[in-house]
């Protein structure tokens, strides 16, 4: 071996340079793993826009992906080969797009979107009164830290938002006490994980090497 770091760990190390988020790189490694694959373990250096153009084609053509997900695959191959590789593909011209639909959007009234919040319970219940009454994106929710929820100004600080932005959004006051309770019973669950030897959470970037125990704490 040459110690050359293999293409995954360079492709994993260009994407947290530039702060993807972690669902991004994951998607990213996975939809190079796919291109290999489908060119029978061939290095992508060794290819080029003929054979990312066929892939692509293939998601469209065999595989009926929708055509968000084909983006999604060209974005990964477009960044693999820029910032990995160091090639610029040529205008990809022959790709089969995959169709986008022209759907409107449904719109439900106050008195559904009433009985569907009602259909919740526990944690599901804080998770979508969040999505709804803050406005929050669905990962935005999901990683909502306790710093990060202001109980006495009702407000709610998203750190990372789309495109990297943080920004202040409002807290429901029929969600202040729910949230209280909860914070609660996960603190608990967190003393007790921490004690039987477990309890840590994932932490982006260098955080993990510079605050060792901070996954911890």
């Amino acid at each position: 071996m040459d110690g050359k770091p293999r293409l995954l760990d360079r492709l994993r190390e260009q994407i947290r340079i530039r702060h993807y988020s972690i669902r991004t790189e994951t998607a990213y490694i996975k939809w190079v793993r796919d291109f290999i694959r489908y060119h029978n373990l061939r290095h992508p250096a060794e290819m080029g826009a003929p054979e990312v153009e066929r892939f692509l084609s293939h998601l469209a053509v065999d595989l009926n992906v929708s055509a968000s997900t084909q983006n999604q695959a060209l974005a990964a191959l477009l960044f693999l080969y820029k910032h990995v590789l160091a090639i610029d593909l040529p205008w990809l011209n022959d790709v089969v797009r995959a169709r986008r639909p022209e759907r409107l959007p449904v719109v439900l009234s106050r008195e559904e979107t009433q009985r569907l919040l009602a259909c919740f319970e526990g944690e599901l219940a804080l998770v979508t009164g969040l999505l709804y009454g803050s406005g929050l994106r669905l990962m935005e929710a999901m990683r909502l830290r306790v710093k990060d929820v202001d109980f006495v100004r009702s407000e709610i600080l998203v750190r990372d938002g789309k495109g990297m932005k943080d920004r202040v959004t409002l807290l429901p006051g029929r969600l202040s006490q729910p949230l209280k309770r909860h914070l609660d019973c996960v603190k608990a669950l967190h003393e007790r994980d921490l004690a039987e030897g477990f309890g840590e959470v994932y932490l982006p970037f260098a955080l993990a090497r510079k605050y060792p125990n901070a996954a911890k704490e």
